[in-house]
């Protein structure tokens, strides 16, 4: 029976896509490389920056910092409200706190920019943390994110399940040593998320609060 649910953010709760995408090719444009256009930066949608940019610039530090740098200063005038939430998403919010369990966002985005989009979205009131990536990259891997979250929330691991829509979200759950699920109404496939090892898949919102109480009905 999971008492607490931690959720992804890009992709999972939200449709980032167009905020992502416009501050990744403002970095992009910006230093010279104007080969990418929204179409071909799908990957740019749920993991770390420093993954996706190094992605780009094999792996060259200096060049993925300087486009890091470049994407938040879009990002944080224009691209954190280039977004919009999942339908259903609210709804299953709601009808997982009527169950009583405890909700937290687990992140790769910044948490000084995952906390404004909660926010601004009307979401907090959902969540009693917001665990996010550090502004450098001490903190940016999800398992990093999710130990953190971890941390500052005291809840048990055994209790705990991660849910997101790409496979470094579940990847990160089982280095934690939790339970993960995959949904497929954000950016991941059922075939990235079976790799993965995810161990519950959801369609939709719905699915999500369905394969929750089914936990319930299990133990009773």
């Amino acid at each position: 029976m999971f008492k607490n649910i931690l959720f992804d953010l890009d992709g999972t709760l939200t449709d980032s896509f167009e905020g992502i995408t416009n501050s990744a090719l403002y970095a992009l444009h910006t230093m010279g490389v104007p080969e990418y256009n929204k179409s071909n930066l799908n990957f740019f949608v749920g993991p770390p920056l420093f993954d996706s940019f190094g992605r780009i610039f094999d792996g060259d530090e200096q060049k993925v910092e300087r486009a890091i740098t470049l994407y938040r200063e879009y990002f944080a005038d224009h691209g954190w409200k280039e977004n919009r939430v999942y339908d259903g998403v609210p709804q299953m919010l709601q009808q997982l706190a009527d169950m009583g369990k405890t909700l937290i966002v687990a992140t790769s985005k910044p948490e000084l920019f995952a906390r404004r989009i909660v926010e601004y979205f009307d979401l907090s009131k959902y969540f009693v943390f917001v665990a996010g990536a550090s502004m450098d990259s001490s903190r940016a891997k999800k398992a990093k994110v999710i130990e953190y979250a971890i941390a500052n929330t005291g809840i048990d691991k055994a209790d705990t399940i991660m849910i997101g829509d790409r496979n470094h979200d579940i990847l990160g759950a089982k280095t934690c040593g939790l339970k993960s699920m995959g949904v497929l109404y954000g950016y991941g496939d059922l075939q990235e998320h079976t790799a993965a090892g995810a161990d519950y898949i959801a369609q939709t919102p719905k699915d999500v609060v369905d394969i929750i109480a089914a936990q319930i009905s299990d133990i009773d």
